[in-house]
């Protein structure tokens, strides 16, 4: 196991990310906002939606494996019961660093997948979100990390 913290750093290290979960409609979408934020922080961030060609006025694509190039890591933000067969897809993929997104709700966290997951040689931080980590964080996400950790919606440990 690993401290979240140096957990949350190793996968804001990679610069190639796909964001399953990046709605059409964009809004506070949680997906959305990650999209931006990691795009506005310079990484080569990739949407996945298969219900639409273009995100935030980018390219996008229907599953990780028409992504050019691949990529290193993938935060899911879709409802907890696609989490399975996107790490399914990762394993298939060699992708080993997985970010289930989780604010207040449930979020997308399964932890019967992301057990799943680390059976199969990936880290899976089952919960929180990027922006609540540098360099991708800023003051109110800040807050949200402490505050989620104490209701236990940012995990201690991967």
């Amino acid at each position: 196991m690993q401290p979240i913290k140096d957990a949350a750093a190793d996968f804001l290290s990679r610069q190639r990310i796909a964001v399953t979960g990046v709605s059409r409609h964009g809004g506070s979408h949680g997906s959305n906002a990650v999209y931006r934020r990691l795009k506005e922080r310079g990484y080569a961030v990739y949407a996945v939606n298969p219900h639409t060609e273009q995100v935030e006025g980018d390219t996008a694509y229907p599953d990780l494996r028409s992504i050019p190039g691949g990529v290193e890591a993938v935060v899911i933000g879709t409802r907890p019961e696609r989490a399975q067969a996107t790490l399914e897809e990762c394993a298939g993929l060699g992708i080993t660093q997985v970010w289930m997104h989780r604010g207040p709700g449930s979020g997308s966290v399964s932890e019967e997948s992301a057990e799943w997951a680390r059976g199969h040689g990936m880290t899976v931080i089952a919960g929180g979100c990027p922006l609540m980590f540098d360099p991708t964080a800023d003051p109110g996400h800040k807050v949200m990390r402490w505050m989620f950790s104490l209701k236990g919606n940012v995990p201690r440990t991967t």
